[in-house]
């Protein structure tokens, strides 16, 4: 694919005196220009997420001049989501996070127009909500919204950037079935189904360096710049890997997977990806104990087994008093069943639940049927019982 495409929107009539000040540096590019000053301010992005990557990319979309900004998120400033999103501060703990980045867009660029969408996303809301924008950015940490965001964008012929990060890595494309190029792919061209459920670690599992939103975030403003004012080469049908630990970029190319097939509607996309595998929920079903009822386990003196499934890093920073470390992965492979004991009682558990849940049905097949995990995990233990420790 060479060469770009049409710009995506129509410029702006006009830019006043005080804009003309504001994005000079924009004006004097020859490729940029007032033509494309005004297609900014007449353009409607709408932005998936103001975590990791919505906040670079919010902040710069904002200072770029783009007229109308959408946010869809409707998650609170955790003390946690500091190490990275940008767009938060100490004093917006607890705020609604698409609140709090209307409040930093206003101080970044007072003429940029911000409309909060601070319901979950799902398939009976995303087509209407995506409809009154030119252009979607995807900065989702999970497969559900992904698929859903990447389905409702080609029923509406609309193009979206996308963009993953994970510890060192990053991920970014251009997706957009309907591009007027003829080239068009979308996300089911790249990855045509989910992985199995708990094999991809989420940021929350696995963690994530905080600049690396910085460089990912970037990029998808550049590439949303790009297909507005038409300008450069986009990343449709190229993928761009980014490891910064190497500093590195490596680029696939993506094409059109005749196999794909034609998505015509929206789909239950928590069940199309499986977020607990069925086995994990069946496990679980019967076998989930809450944080007082294993406090009542300790109180009572009975004698069991805590056996901590979280990875050796995750158990330094913080830990049940008496719990054994035994991660999920040795639990899995079957390598670990040997070390655990027949003659009492099991409980597991992990920071929230899910990995406990996995391993609780690998227990189950390999005869622990009385084995049982803590709803919730460790993040619901410091909660309702030792609020002292540490959470994560």
């Amino acid at each position: 694919m060479s060469g770009s495409l049409p710009p995506l929107v129509e410029p702006a009539a006009e830019l006043t005196k005080e804009e003309i000040a504001r994005y000079s540096r924009h004006l004097i590019i020859p490729d940029v220009g007032v033509d494309g000053q005004k297609r900014l301010k007449n353009a409607k992005v709408l932005v998936i997420g103001a975590g990791g990557l919505g906040s670079p990319a919010l902040l710069y979309l904002a200072a770029a001049g783009v007229g109308t900004l959408g946010i869809v998120d409707f998650d609170t400033v955790d003390e946690s989501n500091l190490q990275r999103q940008v767009i938060h501060g100490q004093s917006d703990v607890g705020k609604l996070k698409a609140q709090s980045a209307k409040e930093s867009i206003a101080e970044v660029n007072p003429f940029v127009t911000v409309n909060l969408h601070t319901e979950r996303l799902t398939s009976e809301n995303a087509l209407d909500i995506f409809s009154g924008y030119d252009l979607i950015l995807d900065g989702t940490d999970n497969f559900a919204t992904r698929y859903l965001v990447n389905d409702a964008a080609v029923i509406l012929g609309k193009p979206y950037v996308w963009g993953s990060i994970f510890r060192f890595e990053g991920q970014v494309s251009v997706f957009w079935e309907a591009a007027p190029n003829g080239k068009g792919v979308n996300y089911r061209d790249l990855y045509p189904e989910p992985p199995p459920p708990g094999m991809v670690p989420s940021c929350a599992e696995g963690g994530v360096l905080g600049v690396l939103c910085a460089s990912i975030g970037s990029i998808m403003v550049n590439e949303a710049i790009k297909l507005i004012t038409g300008i450069g080469e986009p990343l449709l049908g190229r993928l761009v890997t980014y490891d910064a630990l190497e500093m590195r970029y490596r680029e696939v190319k993506i094409r059109k997977d005749p196999e794909t097939p034609k998505i015509t509607e929206l789909i239950d996309y928590e069940t199309f990806c499986g977020v607990v595998s069925d086995e994990a929920q069946q496990a679980a079903q019967d076998s989930t104990i809450t944080p007082h009822e294993l406090k009542a386990m300790f109180d009572s003196g009975k004698e069991f087994e805590l056996i901590d499934v979280r990875e050796p890093h995750e158990y330094e920073i913080v830990r049940i008093e008496g719990a054994k470390l035994v991660p999920k992965d040795r639990i899995l492979s079957g390598e670990a069943l040997a070390e655990l004991p027949q003659d009492k009682p099991i409980v597991l558990h992990c920071k929230s639940g899910g990995r406990s849940a996995e391993a609780l049905a690998a227990l189950h097949r390999a005869g622990f049927s009385d084995a049982v995990h803590l709803g919730g995990g460790i993040l619901a233990w410091a909660k309702q019982i030792d609020p002292s420790l540490p959470t994560y």
